[in-house]
């Protein structure tokens, strides 16, 4: 049985016809078109498919899309402010947390929503915020290490922006 939803993705609001057991994922990829959200596991186990929902990272492939019917998603597609890259896409750049890329997008919604959370995290922080996000390229250390760069970037535009 198929229902209509309303996915606010990245800010821009599509109207969608889905069945009741269409994964978010699914929704993301094949009806909106939106190819930088991965299908890893299909299991919840690997985080290629994190997104963020209202802000927090989720497992895509084991949301249902109607579940997220009304409500705020972000992909990667979504952090970047067209082809200007966010602070933590550079820092990836920088600090070569880009590998094979397979889990950059993920590890980059979770470490963008660890940054909102908190802009100084130390590196047990970063590495339970990415703990849910799998890379087979063993780029943890670079990954880390972005994340890190990241928040430090950050706070000094804080900081500047303060004075």
């Amino acid at each position: 049985m198929k229902q209509a939803i309303e996915l606010i993705i990245n800010g821009e609001t599509h109207d969608l016809f889905v069945a009741s057991n269409v994964t978010l994922v699914e929704a993301i990829r094949d009806n909106v078109g939106l190819l930088g959200t991965k299908v890893g596991c299909d299991m919840g186990t690997c985080g290629a498919c994190t997104v963020l929902l209202e802000g927090k990272p989720i497992l895509s492939c084991i949301t249902l899309a109607v579940e997220c019917n009304g409500k705020e998603i972000t992909t990667i597609e979504g952090v970047s402010d067209g082809v200007t890259l966010s602070n933590l896409q550079e820092a990836f750049v920088r600090k070569g947390g880009v590998q094979c890329g397979f889990c950059t997008p993920g590890m980059i919604l979770s470490g963008t929503a660890l940054l909102k959370k908190n802009s100084k995290p130390k590196v047990d922080e970063v590495a339970k915020a990415l703990e849910g996000n799998l890379c087979r390229c063993t780029g943890y250390n670079r990954i880390i290490d972005a994340v890190l760069d990241a928040s430090v970037s950050t706070s000094h535009l804080q900081d500047q922006g303060e004075k």
